[in-house]
């Protein structure tokens, strides 16, 4: 009877690298890392938002954020640092898998959706590895 290959062996037969046609000697990126699945709702307050993910970032934990963090030592951190970078946030609230953004005057929450979705991956198309040198 023949060995059956291990799943680890299994899984490395099916990742391949494939040498990216713009930039020959590099490899071709794609996404990697697991997307957040989101749910954009609109509140009954005017200018705020909030957004509920398939997954929680701090437990039972509240985080509040008036500015970006400058410690991002938890993905609300983390998420909150991002979301400030747009421009388009005055606060936001996350608290297990709700995120609560108010938005700053004349902002939409449409674009901050992927900001969320992107959270979790770490490797996008486009993106060159950088080789150290000795």
């Amino acid at each position: 009877m023949p060995n059956k290959p291990s799943p680890q062996s299994t899984y490395a037969q099916r990742v391949t690298c494939v040498l990216s046609t713009d930039a020959p000697g590099q490899l071709a990126s794609f996404g990697v890392g697991q997307p957040v699945a989101v749910t954009l709702k609109q509140s009954a307050e005017p200018g705020r938002v909030r957004f509920e993910l398939n997954r929680s970032l701090t437990g039972q934990g509240h985080e509040s954020y008036d500015v970006a963090p400058e410690r991002q030592d938890t993905f609300g951190a983390v998420l909150a640092n991002r979301l400030f970078a747009t421009g388009k946030v005055r606060a936001v609230h996350v608290f297990s898998s709700v995120v609560t953004v108010d938005l700053a005057p004349g902002s939409d929450a449409s674009s901050l959706t992927q900001t969320i979705i992107d959270l979790y991956q770490y490797w996008k198309p486009g993106m060159v590895p950088s080789v150290p040198t000795a």
